[in-house]
């Protein structure tokens, strides 16, 4: 049975003064790249499709040349559009993040319904696998439209699957039916 395997991007430099969404990876995101690589060859993706953003192009650039598989850039796996909230203290985010989970078809935080968000990431994603139809397909993306998909699928706990997910991340679905194989929260 083919695979998807959904990956959170390694960490990013974290900057308050740059819009997340342009966040490039930290050294550690860079060097812990290489055990991603290790946790995923097991599955031998045929493709790394990858969100625009920097830190899951730069994840997808340097785990595809571990694996040497070819990389592409997918339309709509960018994160929840969060494009017009300032930076905000830890707390208060995960206190928003919370509600966002928590009412996905209330417009909470961002410009985009958590429910928006899960409906584009998953056409996004379902667009990948037609693109490639055999092999199994890794996607390297983002923890919130991750997380919201998991949880569409019955396959996690939304708020909580987001808040468990390291930098990085990934979990492993069947497909067809997006059935949970396998989640690795934590990259040594």
């Amino acid at each position: 049975m083919r695979k998807l395997i959904l990956i959170k991007h390694a960490s990013p430099l974290v900057d308050a003064n740059v819009p997340s969404e342009q966040w490039e990876l930290s050294q550690e995101g860079r060097s812990r790249c290489a055990a991603l690589a290790g946790a995923l060859r097991p599955y031998s993706p045929a493709v790394i499709v990858s969100s625009s953003e920097p830190k899951a192009e730069q994840t997808a650039q340097l785990v595809a040349a571990e694996l040497g598989v070819g990389v592409e850039k997918g339309d709509d796996l960018y994160e929840h559009d969060r494009s017009n909230v300032p930076h905000m203290p830890g707390r208060e985010f995960i206190s928003m993040m919370e509600l966002l989970f928590r009412r996905p078809g209330e417009l909470v935080l961002g410009d985009e319904t958590a429910d928006e968000a899960a409906d584009r990431f998953e056409q996004a994603v379902q667009q990948a696998l037609a693109a490639h139809p055999d092999g199994n397909v890794a996607i390297v993306s983002h923890g919130t439209v991750i997380a919201l998909l998991l949880a569409r699928r019955g396959a996690g706990r939304g708020f909580q699957t987001w808040r468990e997910m390291g930098l990085p991340s990934f979990a492993v679905l069947e497909v067809p039916g997006f059935k949970l194989e396998k989640m690795v929260a934590r990259i040594p």
